[in-house]
């Protein structure tokens, strides 16, 4: 990775070399941590922190040969004291901004798609499956585990993509469109398309290595003569409604939160309302929140994430080193675990997937029922404790420059803009002090 010359640093730049060197970092040029980020490479002592009954931070060093390691930051919770709630929403929030009242902590989460062009992103943000609120805010276009939420116990398994719903008051079946095979019935059943089935591109930059972007042009439904297309989009005010009617397919995958496709055109009008009634064998309206998850390590240390990798672009999958946040349930426990890395660095870049699996076996969780909640710069936990906030996780994280006159911008403490997150609570309405 390349940069220019650094522009001469402003006052916010020694505001983020001060904080840097009070967390413990010693970075002197803000602008040269785009291509440089060694400074991040420090080994954390071990450390444990009780959060409140039922809730324990633990952050240990793991040494990976070779001089590379990762610093290991895990959240444990007892179920029958924390409750989690799935928090989504389709406009940004920094993770840190979640702690207020009773919440203990809050986990980056959900594998969002992330385009560098500003002007062009997708209606709904979530991969594939988001349940806010009560109501299915995205269908999902293929299996996948995911995390469904109900009264603060949530419970994560595979969902086929296929369900019931109704389109402007009449019962249809859908099914992604990603899923195997052809549908039982297809001329009575829906095709559900969304930004699931982009492909998220990446090109060089000269400042900040890359960038990631999506052609519009091709970003596009099967055309077919004989289809239409319904665009869905929503809000919480009218709920989902149709959007947008396009006889022949074509339609935008980033233009609504997700779409119908019908074999044949039906007797629907703009406005029309819809909601998602089932996935696979649950009831939409007994879900409180959820949304789809990554692969598990043990799948993601064999390769098997065909369901994933195109439409991330470069797949956190591969055999290479990312940061990572895993989520797993057992014995009445909930597990969320970072495995921190900068990627601009010779020695802390996380872990590969082979490396992942490995870890989690030597912490007595089973690869196979530990997920990726994340597979990258976003992994993050906010949390508070003895009344003092905290973060751990990304703190390399810049936010990157939009014009070439703009300065990159240390975002450690902040993180990355989300659109979900993992919130944990205790049971009890008593604030925690």
């Amino acid at each position: 990775m390349t940069t220019p010359t650094a522009p001469p640093r402003g006052d916010e730049d020694q505001e983020a070399i001060r904080a840097l060197q009070a967390h413990g970092y010693h970075a002197p040029d803000i602008q040269a941590l785009a291509a440089d980020q060694r400074a991040f490479a420090v080994r954390v002592t071990d450390q444990d922190l009780p959060l409140a009954p039922g809730a324990h931070l633990r952050t240990r060093c793991m040494d990976l040969g070779a001089g590379s390691f990762t610093n290991v930051h895990t959240l444990t919770l007892d179920l029958e004291a924390i409750r989690a709630e799935v928090h989504s929403r389709t406009n940004t929030f920094h993770l840190p901004e979640l702690m207020s009242g009773n919440v203990l902590a809050a986990v980056s989460g959900s594998f969002a798609f992330i385009s560098d062009d500003p002007t062009y992103q997708p209606a709904e943000p979530c991969l594939d499956l988001c349940c806010r609120n009560g109501t299915v805010i995205s269908a999902p276009t293929v299996e996948k585990p995911a995390l469904l939420v109900r009264d603060g116990q949530p419970v994560i398994e595979p969902l086929p993509a296929r369900g019931t719903l109704t389109l402007g008051g009449r019962p249809y079946r859908w099914i992604g469109s990603k899923e195997p095979g052809t549908p039982p019935d297809p001329a009575a059943t829906l095709l559900v398309y969304g930004a699931a089935n982009c492909q998220i591109r990446y090109r060089d930059h000269p400042r900040t290595g890359f960038v990631r972007h999506v052609d519009r042009a091709s970003n596009v439904t099967p055309l077919s003569a004989s289809a239409v297309d319904y665009v869905v989009n929503g809000s919480p005010e009218r709920g989902l409604r149709v959007s947008h009617i396009r006889p022949g397919g074509g339609s935008d995958l980033f233009s609504g939160s997700f779409i119908l496709r019908a074999e044949r055109p039906l007797a629907v009008t703009l406005g029309a309302p819809v909601e998602i009634t089932q996935i696979s064998s649950h009831r939409a309206d007994a879900l409180a929140s959820g949304f789809s998850l990554g692969p598990s390590v043990a799948d993601a240390a064999d390769g098997l994430t065909a369901a994933y990798d195109a439409s991330l672009g470069k797949s956190p999958f591969q055999s290479t080193r990312h940061a990572r946040t895993l989520i797993a349930l057992y014995d009445g426990q909930l597990v969320l675990q970072i495995l921190d890395g900068a990627p601009s660095t010779d020695t802390f870049r996380g872990a590969t997937p082979q490396e992942t699996a490995a870890l989690c076996a030597a912490n007595g969780l089973d690869p196979h029922h530990v997920y990726h909640l994340d597979g990258g710069a976003s992994s993050k936990i906010a949390y508070q404790q003895a009344g003092r906030a905290g973060v751990v996780g990304s703190m390399h994280y810049l936010r990157w420059p939009t014009a070439p006159t703009e300065p990159f911008r240390w975002q450690g403490l902040e993180g990355r803009a989300l659109h979900s997150a993992i919130i944990l609570k205790p049971r009890s309405r008593k604030a925690h002090p």
